[in-house]
C-alpha cells in the first residue's frame, strides 16, 4: 500500500483537473452557447460519464490518502480517521461487472485484429433511410450515392453497439450478426469501436481506474472518433475535417494505416484495464 501525503496527492488531483479543463474547454464553450457538434459530443452524449466527474481525481488500487475527508461519501471510496482508500466492500459488490468486463478486454486482447472493415458501420447506419443521426450535415455523396457504396461492399461489422445502429434494411447484409452475448466471442482490436470503448470500460471501472489510464482512454477515443466520423458519409468539411474517401482504393488504404495505429495505442490500454480487473478480483 502506498501512502500520499495530502501535499503529493492535491498536487495529482490539481494537475488532474487541469488537464481536464484543456481536454474539454472546447466541448464546455459549445455547451454554453447550445452548439452541437456532430464529432466530439459523441464522447459525451454516448458515454454518459460528466465532465465534471472527469475532473476527479482517483489514485487507483493500492494507495492510501493522507487527510482526504473531501473522499467521505464518495462512492467506491471508505475514510477512516481522514485517510481514504478504495472500499473493499464495493469491490466486491461489483465483481460480477468487473469480472464481466475482464473477460470481455481478455479476449480481444488475445484475438487476431482485422483491418477489412473500411468503416462501412456508419454507411450501414443511413443505408436506405431519410432519417440520418446528424440531419443537419449533408451526405457527402448523396443518398444514392451512399447507398452504391454499402450495396457494392462487404460489410463485416463485429461491433455489436455499432451493429445495433445499422439500418433494418442494412443489417442482412453484415457478414456477422453480432448480439450482446457474443460480444465477447466477436470483439476484436482492429475496430474502431472497440477501441473506443476502452474510454468506457474505464468509466465504468471508476472510482477504481486511476485516472491518468482513464484519461489515456478519453483520448484514445477522441482521436477515434475524428477518423470514425471523417470516413463517414457526412460531409463534415465545414468543421475542418477532410474526408477519408473509403469508397476509393487511396481512401481504404489511408482508413486502413489509421486503424492499426490505433489498435496499436489500443494494446497496452487493454492490457492495463485487464491488469487492473485482475488486481481488484484478487
Amino acid at each position: 500500500m502506498k501512502t500520499l501525503t495530502a501535499t503529493e496527492w492535491s498536487l495529482y488531483a490539481a494537475d488532474h483537473a487541469a488537464r481536464v479543463d484543456v481536454l474539454l474547454a472546447d466541448h464546455l464553450d459549445r455547451r454554453r452557447r447550445r452548439e452541437p457538434h456532430p464529432v466530439e459530443d459523441f464522447l459525451f452524449t454516448y458515454y454518459p460519464t460528466r465532465p465534471n466527474q472527469l475532473r476527479v481525481w482517483h489514485p487507483g488500487p493500492g494507495v492510501r490518502l493522507l487527510d482526504a475527508a473531501s473522499y467521505a461519501g464518495r462512492r467506491g471510496y471508505q475514510v477512516v480517521d481522514g485517510t481514504a482508500t478504495l472500499d473493499p466492500a464495493e469491490i466486491t459488490r461489483r465483481s460480477d461487472s468487473i469480472t464481466w468486463i475482464r473477460r470481455l478486454l481478455s479476449a480481444t486482447l488475445d484475438r487476431q485484429p482485422q483491418f477489412g472493415c473500411f468503416g462501412l458501420h456508419e454507411w450501414a447506419m443511413v443505408y436506405r433511410t431519410p432519417d440520418v443521426r446528424h440531419g443537419s450535415w449533408p451526405l457527402r455523396l448523396g443518398a444514392e450515392g451512399t447507398d452504391q457504396v454499402v450495396e457494392s461492399h462487404k460489410i463485416a461489422c463485429s461491433h455489436f453497439d455499432a451493429f445495433r445502429f445499422f439500418t433494418t434494411p442494412a443489417r442482412p447484409r453484415n457478414v456477422l450478426q453480432p448480439t450482446r452475448e457474443t460480444q465477447p466471442v466477436l470483439e476484436q482490436g482492429g475496430c474502431l469501436h472497440a477501441n473506443m470503448d476502452l474510454y468506457k470500460w474505464a468509466t465504468k471501472l471508476m472510482p477504481f481506474t486511476p485516472s491518468s489510464l482513464l484519461l489515456e482512454c478519453f483520448e484514445l477515443a477522441r482521436d477515434i472518433r475524428t477518423l470514425d466520423m471523417r470516413a463517414s458519409p457526412y460531409d463534415l468539411a465545414a468543421l475542418g475535417y477532410s474526408p477519408v474517401r473509403i469508397e476509393t482504393p487511396e481512401g481504404k488504404a489511408e482508413y486502413t494505416a489509421a486503424q492499426r495505429t490505433f489498435a496499436d495505442r489500443a494494446r497496452p490500454l487493454r492490457r492495463q484495464l485487464v491488469d487492473l480487473c485482475d488486481e481488484l478480483l484478487r
